[in-house]
């Protein structure tokens, strides 16, 4: 009833050409106490069958071309999903084919078979720490971890410290965490080089993330070019096709990259790429800064409110 309301009342005028992208990062095989707004299994079934109610459903290279040549079916809209977190071709894999639904997967290559991102390093270490942990030779705090609100918040806090230091530092400091938390970590928390092809022969897209994930806007203009083209040749080399799709790491504009980041991109040939600045694509905008955006909200009135702001808006560019 809610999709019916917002077909007739939200695509209206402008919003007709305009695309809609859609950012995931994982889908759980069941809720997270943690992270209880994370997606699991049930919720994007949920939401899948939800937006195809409303939307039309394309690649985002079908999305790319629509918006090149003017012309984008009505209500358009893709699903991209970042990092290449291994539940995408477990979990939400599946879930996308019995809907008929195509996603584009933005990979970081250099965490393919067995390795981990730092932030999920973070995070896991936190979740199996016992109730107390004293991170204070490392340069950070003593936290008590006696309930899930505390865990959250000690989360928060370190991601929060570390996440803009240059990459080198980071990891050095996430180290030094690590060393005073000696706990088991997971090392299948990342896709193999044989799921990314799994992806790839279900007719899925697949995009360049960089290799270790940097925020490039840090980085020398040369470090930066470096991952992103290593990236880039490390994926076609797994799925024996060109690459032609690109999402910048964190991905807000002016912050997270910048201008020469954009021209870098160009560079290397890709065909279009994608950030995290909130708003909906239209024909004639720059196609290396493609908005994205996702609601959070769990009721379907509300989620799909959201979706139609969100169509109204341009997103931010550098």
């Amino acid at each position: 009833m809610a999709s019916r309301a917002m077909r007739h009342l939200g695509f209206m005028g402008s919003a007709r050409q305009r695309l809609s992208i859609l950012i995931f990062h994982r889908v759980l095989p069941r809720q997270d106490a943690i992270f209880p707004d994370e997606v699991d299994a049930r919720r994007f079934d949920a939401q899948l069958t939800q937006l195809k109610q409303c939307f039309n459903i394309i690649s985002l290279a079908d999305g790319v071309r629509g918006l090149k040549a003017g012309k984008l079916p009505p209500r358009a809209a893709c699903i991209t999903f970042d990092d290449g977190y291994a539940d995408n071709a477990t979990i939400a894999l599946p879930i996308l084919q019995r809907h008929g639904v195509h996603a584009t997967f933005f990979i970081a290559s250099g965490f393919l078979n067995g390795g981990r991102m730092w932030n999920d390093t973070v995070i896991e270490l936190i979740r199996r720490a016992p109730d107390r942990i004293d991170l204070r030779p490392a340069g950070q705090g003593e936290f008590e971890l006696d309930t899930v609100a505390r865990r959250q918040a000690a989360i928060a806090t370190l991601l929060g410290a570390l996440k803009y230091l240059p990459l080198e530092e980071r990891l050095r400091q996430v180290a030094a965490l690590c060393a005073l938390v000696p706990v088991d970590l997971p090392t299948d928390l990342m896709m193999t080089s044989a799921q990314v092809r799994q992806l790839h022969q279900a007719g899925m897209g697949i995009g360049a993330h960089t290799v270790h994930h940097p925020i490039v806007a840090r980085m020398e203009a040369a470090a930066a070019r470096q991952e992103i083209a290593d990236g880039k040749a490390a994926l076609e080399a797994i799925i024996g096709a060109p690459v032609s799709l690109f999402a910048y790491p964190n991905g807000k504009p002016g912050q997270d990259y910048l201008a020469e980041h954009v021209a870098i991109v160009r560079e290397l040939g890709f065909e279009a790429a994608v950030s995290t600045s909130w708003g909906a694509a239209r024909p004639g905008g720059d196609l290396f800064q493609l908005p994205r955006f996702t609601p959070w909200d769990r009721g379907q009135f509300r989620y799909m409110l959201r979706m139609m702001q969100n169509l109204r808006r341009n997103g931010d560019t550098v």
